[in-house]
């Protein structure tokens, strides 16, 4: 039998039951009482929207399930892949890409769906452009525009927009967007992660300005990622993608954060409570006899009890959700298999680091791609520092950086930190940089600073936020997939050019040309300089 036909078999749910289904598992519902007096009428006409920006992962599967309980509590469901918005998401996927991520995403949406026994006949699918550009949706907007404040566009946007210093128009336009959608897509109900709770709540107290209904808003949990915080495309290590190969799923499932008897912020509980269970009513835990032998839990809440009492081992919870998580992407993995989705996928998401190198000896050949990846930073920890032997004005410093042995720093800190500041202090490190010696001292390594413009000058080593380990990577906002260079070429000046845009922003971040410094827990900062260059 295939998943959805036992479905169809069974008699259809009523009101109560109905609305079991469409909230189960969900954190948060706006209108419980209007959703409720709908579902005794009718059925309910709901859309989930999907900016097109970076690739789907895994924790796509969370919406997917939520859609197969909207459909067999019998609603009328719209998929919108907004195109648009992704524009407009400060320009998170670029005008000559649009139409090739829009391509994937459909591809890839309707990949997960089939992999979970979701019949997409059943389902409408729409484009934002197919209707955002039209005479009266334009001409929406402008009379949303004369109503809505500043304040209230960059607050409504402030969980799901890419927040900026100086904040383009487009951001604060994408809340109103969002908001117009449930009037002209005819919907009862506007579905979403609990991210999306100020757009939410912005459309409903906009939408009657306009003599548009105020629509119900249903609000999944944010599933935490494999290292614990938010799963995100942008965060290499936190996410499984699709079309990873089961070797990858194997090694990333390893890393994930999954303490012994710790069921918070748990990534792989997270995903078993909100897509396996949901999917199949049931998961079973592998194991070998000798510990017991598997096991199958019909209740979510049995499993986590047991796996907080440490009955379940997290090596046996992850090898099982391994062996589950296969199974939903091989027929996705098979599916873009085929060269026209794999041309698909290698245009609509290029690999900025292959870049082609410029030949040798040719005068007039392309530059070369000068992108922040392809510098190694690294948090660092500081183990030792002494004066420099022959150099009054220099540290030599011993700093962990996740390697076996600590690397040898000269800095040239001495008059603006004291020593005891930098000992087991956390640093960020540059390094790879071609080792260099500074009197007669080898360093392996640059330790990155602010400094102010005036005099008497100050300087700063940057922060990267609190809890970070030693060799965590810091990365530019937008440039998280490349691979750093193995060793910086003193004569490209690779970064000579990028460290001209490096400066600290008026709330004190570290950025490169107004995109963040960031690790896995978040942006990397200094203490009071702002404005300042960082060196």
């Amino acid at each position: 039998m295939q998943p959805g036909e036992a479905d169809a078999m069974d008699p259809a749910p009523g009101p109560q039951e109905k609305y079991h289904l469409i909230t189960r598992n969900l954190q948060e519902v706006l209108g419980e009482d209007k959703l409720m007096a709908i579902l005794k009428e009718r059925e309910l006409k709901i859309y989930w929207g999907t900016a097109t920006t970076g690739k789907p992962h895994v924790a796509y599967f969370v919406p997917m399930s939520k859609i197969a309980d909207f459909l067999k509590a019998g609603c009328e469901v719209t998929i919108l892949f907004a195109d648009l918005h992704a524009y407009l998401d400060n320009m998170k996927a670029p005008w000559e890409l649009l139409e090739l991520r829009t391509r994937y995403y459909e591809n890839v949406i309707k990949a997960m769906l089939e992999s979970i026994g979701v019949p997409l006949e059943k389902l409408k699918f729409i484009r934002g452009t197919d209707y955002q550009l039209s005479k009266e949706y334009t001409l929406d907007v402008y009379r949303l525009s004369s109503v809505v404040t500043q304040h209230d566009a960059k607050k409504a946007g402030a969980e799901v927009v890419k927040q900026v210093e100086h904040p383009l128009l487009s951001g604060l336009l994408y809340p109103g967007l969002q908001a117009l959608d449930e009037e002209y897509l005819k919907v009862d109900a506007q579905f979403g992660g609990v991210d999306q709770r100020k757009i939410f709540t912005f459309a409903e107290k906009y939408l009657p300005s306009l003599g548009y209904a105020k629509r119900v808003h249903l609000m999944n949990p944010m599933v935490p990622g494999l290292t614990g915080s938010k799963m995100s495309s942008s965060e290499e290590d936190s996410k499984i993608d699709l079309l990873d190969r089961k070797e990858d799923v194997k090694k990333k499932l390893k890393k994930a954060f999954c303490e012994p008897g710790n069921v918070e912020n748990n990534g792989v509980l997270s995903f078993i409570k909100h897509v396996l269970f949901p999917l199949k009513s049931e998961f079973v835990v592998l194991r070998e006899e000798k510990w017991g032998g598997n096991k199958t839990y019909t209740a979510y809440e049995a499993l986590e009890k047991d796996f907080a009492e440490q009955v379940v081992h997290p090596g046996d919870l992850k090898n099982s959700v391994e062996v589950a998580l296969n199974k939903l992407l091989d027929p996705i993995r098979e599916k873009f298999n085929s060269p026209e989705l794999k041309k698909l996928t290698n245009a609509a998401y290029p690999n900025p680091s292959k870049a082609k190198p410029a030949e040798k000896g040719t005068k007039n050949s392309e530059p070369e791609n000068v992108v922040p990846s392809r510098l190694d930073i690294r948090v660092g920890k500081v183990i030792s520092v002494e004066k420099h032997p022959d150099a009054d004005s220099l540290y030599v410093e011993k700093i962990d950086v996740g390697e076996p042995e600590p690397r040898t720093v000269v800095s040239g800190l001495v008059q603006f930190v004291p020593k005891e500041q930098l000992q087991d202090r956390l640093v960020v490190l540059l390094c790879n940089l071609k080792p260099q010696k500074m009197r007669g001292v080898e360093s392996q390594g640059m330790v990155l600073c602010a400094s102010s413009m005036g005099e008497p000058r100050q300087v700063e080593p940057l922060d990267p936020p609190a809890g970070c380990c030693a060799g965590e990577r810091v990365y530019v906002e937008g440039y998280e997939g490349g691979e750093p260079d193995d060793e910086l070429k003193p004569k490209k000046k690779v970064f000579e050019k990028l460290q001209a845009d490096f400066r600290v922003s008026e709330d004190c971040v570290a950025q490169w040309k107004q995109r963040n410094f960031l690790t896995k827990l978040g942006r990397v900062s200094c203490k009071s300089l702002k404005g300042g260059s960082i060196s």
